[in-house]
């Protein structure tokens, strides 16, 4: 399924992802998944929210630098192989994978966030294999 993330550039210094959390608890925005990648100068906050239109808005009014981009929602079986079963998948077909985070949503089930090159093209590929990835597969 393919999302709209929430991406904010934070300056690396104390209390600047509490900060987001906060703005967007207040706005009554959800966070369902996160991740925080950072250097020595500042770090990216991309963010899975239920209202990323929203989210977006809200944070550049409190200038916060925040962008939005398209990744891929990817459910899996939540089982031993299963992202290297994702990733020969996406290698097979010649998609390239910028990032991707996951997280778990009980023992069965697993979502990957994933951001490549070509959303487009990787949507269609993981439609055609989404049965193989859920386990439901031949």
């Amino acid at each position: 399924m393919k999302i709209k993330q929430v991406s904010v550039f934070l300056e690396n210094k104390s209390g600047r992802l509490r900060e987001v959390a906060q703005i967007l608890g207040d706005a009554g925005i959800n966070i369902s998944a996160f991740t925080v990648a950072d250097t020595s100068e500042f770090g990216v906050l991309r963010l899975v929210v239920d209202n990323p239109e929203e989210a977006f808005r809200i944070l550049k009014e409190r200038h916060f630098s925040v962008r939005t981009t398209d990744v891929l929602l990817v459910n899996s079986s939540n089982k031993p192989g299963a992202l290297s079963q994702l990733l020969n998948i996406l290698s097979e077909e010649g998609i390239f994978i910028e990032y991707l985070y996951a997280f778990t949503m009980n023992d069965d089930n697993a979502v990957f966030v994933v951001r490549p090159t070509n959303v487009e093209k990787c949507h269609t590929v993981l439609e055609k294999y989404k049965d193989d990835l859920n386990g439901k597969g031949k």
